[in-house]
């Protein structure tokens, strides 16, 4: 059981960890100053320390080299001693299990830097073996220009040997890369150890720098992960050196690794600047529920519209000059890198109305597939009687490219311009004699829109058969026959929240449920992980969840995913909402 250390916020596999030691540390963090190592018992049998609040300790240990057998190491491995205070276990990819301890020492992390598929294997095996809730060590890698790539894949403990050894060596380094000190014209950092002339800087000062720069890009590393912003930060940061680019793209590929760890929903923007962001959790996920589990309820021409640079897309000016023009007579889905296809009533969903992008008027050809791809699932699902491009010139390599695959035509109608006056008139002549729909239907159809891509496909229909709904968008409510609330519509994130009654219906529904099993007691605020039971595997963080117990029906908002709530002993697991005392 983990006792001293506790994650507190997540972003995708990084962490914001709280190692309680007597002096606090928050991590990811280098713990050179807290760390004592009771040795290895290749050389000779040591005794269990006796530890203290104040360090983590390493308890004593056998490490192996990389490539040793799995059953050399099973055979030889120490059994890990049960003790009272912060310890670390010395594991490798093959031992890695739960030991009860606080943190877990990865043997041979140095042979892994260079090499990005054996990294990342060590790095996920590893991470999936040991509990959610311990802190993860690879001592002697990290640099100021590596140790963000590091965190993101999972790792939350450092030192500074490698920086340290570095500058002994004479190489200055920084978080874009490292410069050999003898091809320094000028210091190009402002830390005490850099205000003297670069004549005057030795190898010393080179170490004190070193470790500096490392302990201020952690600084910026544990922001980024606060803010949600770590990997729009590596997109870039770790372009300069090659294997932290291959890491970055070989995480993507262990995409159940990272979605099981990436929430549904965040407050932070994602800024969409390389075709690296197209691989991005978030991004498949959105593009792999609007094509799966969303379904057109309007019986209406399909109208393609390029996005906006305002979000969401109904609040910009050309948008608004579209709606006038469609006047409701034709169902809107916006076409856009990175996300794909917006159908209208998701516009408000995460992460539809949270990215931004770089515009040069021109797709590269992975933007051109990846959306291809996402408009040919979306219209196979969907059945729509006529597609009405209202593309600009540089959408129609998609649009294109898809009406040769599903062997249809679409009808273009812009002029130059969406927004010109002739195109806008075509827009419109195009939709004469269609049948306008209704207010109700709108919101009707957003609703059931938003359930079926939050709750799962046809949930929009099982949980809510005959509803009403009050307020204006995006703030809708919706209520039952007995005009009893049953969910209300989160403007920030564009999905519902449910009360106690629609968290009935859910469960009584056809649709799969979210379920936490929680014991024998009434929450208030917050259920911590220690009260839960069980928990259904596929809850991510920012899901619906229902708890129930002997004494209490609850419903809220996931802090974990399922598995972790499971294996955690510590840490808040969900917020709750409403409750209801048995």
């Amino acid at each position: 059981m983990t006792e001293y250390f506790e994650v507190i916020d997540r972003d995708g596999a990084a962490r914001i960890g709280d190692l309680r030691l007597a002096a606090s540390i928050t991590t990811p963090a280098l713990i050179d100053d807290v760390l004592v190592d009771a040795g290895d018992l290749w050389t000779e049998d040591r005794q269990v320390p006796d530890g203290s609040d104040d360090e983590l300790t390493v308890l004593p240990h056998r490490g192996f080299p990389a490539g040793t057998p799995e059953e050399v190491q099973t055979a030889f491995d120490p059994a890990v001693p049960d003790v009272e205070y912060p310890s670390a276990a010395v594991i490798s990819p093959e031992t890695a299990a739960d030991h009860g301890t606080d943190a877990y020492v990865l043997a041979g992390g140095a042979g892994l830097v260079g090499h990005s598929e054996a990294f990342v294997d060590a790095i996920v095996e590893t991470r999936e073996s040991i509990p959610p809730d311990a802190g993860l060590y690879l001592p002697g890698v990290a640099t100021p220009g590596n140790v963000a790539t590091l965190a993101y894949a999972g790792v939350d403990l450092f030192d500074t040997d490698r920086a340290v050894v570095r500058g002994t060596q004479g190489w200055y380094l920084t978080r874009d890369g490292e410069y050999r000190l003898a091809d320094l014209d000028e210091l190009p950092c402002s830390c005490p150890a850099c205000q003297q002339a670069v004549e005057d800087f030795d190898r010393e000062d080179c170490v004190e720098h070193n470790e500096r720069v490392l302990d201020a890009e952690l600084r910026t590393v544990r922001n980024r992960i606060r803010d949600g912003e770590l990997r729009d930060y590596i997109e870039g940061q770790a372009r300069h050196e090659q294997w932290l680019t291959a890491t970055m793209r070989r995480l993507d590929d262990e995409y159940t690794y990272l979605e099981q760890r990436t929430p549904l929903l965040r407050k932070a923007e994602i800024t969409a600047s390389t075709d690296d962001t197209l691989r991005r959790v978030e991004i498949q996920r959105f593009a792999e529920r609007v094509t799966d589990r969303y379904r057109n309820r309007f019986d209406a021409p399909l109208v393609l519209v390029p996005c906006s640079a305002t979000k969401p897309y109904s609040d910009s000016q050309s948008h608004g000059q579209f709606r006038e023009a469609i006047n409701y007579r034709g169902h809107v889905a916006s076409m856009t890198s990175p996300i794909g296809v917006v159908p209208q009533e998701l516009e408000l969903t995460y992460p539809a109305q949270h990215y931004d992008t770089v515009v040069t008027g021109r797709w590269s050809e992975t933007e051109i597939e990846f959306v291809a791809d996402v408009l040919e699932a979306y219209l196979a699902a969907n059945d729509y009687p006529r597609v009405i491009a209202h593309v600009p010139e540089d959408y129609r390599a998609i649009t294109e490219r898809v009406e040769k695959r599903l062997d249809r035509e679409f009808e273009y109608t812009v002029a130059d311009h969406p927004t010109t006056d002739e195109s806008l008139a075509n827009l419109s002549k195009a939709l004469a004699g269609e049948q306008k729909y209704r207010k109700r239907e709108r919101q009707h159809n957003v609703i059931r829109a938003i359930a079926d891509y939050q709750f799962g496909a046809g949930a929009g229909d099982e949980l809510f058969g005959d509803f009403s709904v009050e307020s204006r968008y995006p703030k809708l409510r919706v209520r039952d026959d007995d005009d009893e609330q049953l969910a209300a519509m989160v403007p920030e994130y564009g999905v519902l929240a449910l009360t106690l009654a629609g968290a009935r219906q859910w469960v009584d529904a056809d649709v799969p449920t979210k379920r936490v099993e929680i014991d024998d007691f009434v929450p208030h605020g917050s259920v911590l992980a220690p009260g839960i039971l069980d928990a259904d595997e596929s809850i991510r963080v920012g899901d619906e969840v229902v708890f129930e117990g002997p004494s209490a029906f609850a419903i809220g908002r996931a802090n974990m995913s399922g598995p972790e709530m499971v294996a955690s002993s510590r840490g808040i697991a969900s917020e709750v909402r409403h409750v209801e005392e048995k």
